[in-house]
């Protein structure tokens, strides 16, 4: 990213459909071409255009499994990036119930690349911070108290790697921080796999079983 100039990276976003498969790309999961063009309401030869230009500003990268290609975010700052942009883009009216439906459920619980953003992911942080899961006195740090309820949960713990285990990332629909880092996205992964969260298109996310997240001190109103 750093070889590509301010402007450029602008340019990139710029197109709508660009930038269209860039927010359903921020789910954390790897889609094909022609995923991302149904997403993007284009063809699959203008969608694998667009493919190209970004994976050449740094914006995703490919990976092939057997005979399946595949393209995903290129990484957490990459992310990051996309979700700033989007908490500072304008947000035009919400036109109809289907988009009002759509809104609540994004700022309910959304992906923010490979972890929990929204309402949910705000209640997440501030619940292990009250209850002591996460010892924010000298930065953020796992209490062994945490420790021992992500292991009861079945959420592994990462152990070293480049990447923090937990940092704050700024929630552009609650304008508050949520946890991202590889313990939340250790979290998603064992709560989706669980069945405790369910994914559903354009990155909202369903809650399934409240009791989990109760575990971790997320207060919920889930009537």
């Amino acid at each position: 990213m750093e070889t590509v100039e301010l402007a450029e990276v602008a340019a990139v976003l710029a197109e709508p459909s660009r930038a269209a498969m860039c927010l359903a790309l921020l789910d954390g999961r790897a889609w094909t071409v022609g995923e991302l063009a149904k997403a993007a309401g284009v063809g699959p030869s203008t969608a694998s255009e667009h493919v190209t230009k970004l994976r050449a500003s740094g914006f995703v990268t490919g990976a092939k499994q057997g005979r399946h290609s595949y393209v995903r975010i290129a990484g957490p700052r990459v992310a990051e990036l996309i979700e700033h942009l989007a908490q500072h883009a304008g947000h035009r009216p919400v036109r109809g119930l289907k988009e009002s439906l759509r809104a609540r459920r994004l700022a309910f619980a959304r992906t923010c690349y490979d972890h929990v953003a929204g309402t949910l992911g705000v209640a997440l942080r501030d619940g292990m911070v009250r209850t002591d899961l996460v010892d924010v006195g000298a930065g953020l740090a796992l209490t062994a108290r945490g420790r021992a309820i992500f292991e009861d949960l079945g959420v592994p713990v990462p152990a070293g790697g480049r990447r923090p285990l937990l940092r704050d990332c700024l929630d552009w629909t609650e304008r508050r921080e949520h946890f991202g880092g590889a313990l939340p996205a250790a979290l998603l992964d064992r709560a989706v796999t669980a069945g405790w969260l369910g994914r559903e298109p354009h990155r909202a996310i369903r809650l399934l079983d409240p009791e989990p997240f109760a575990r971790l001190g997320a207060r919920l109103d889930v009537a």
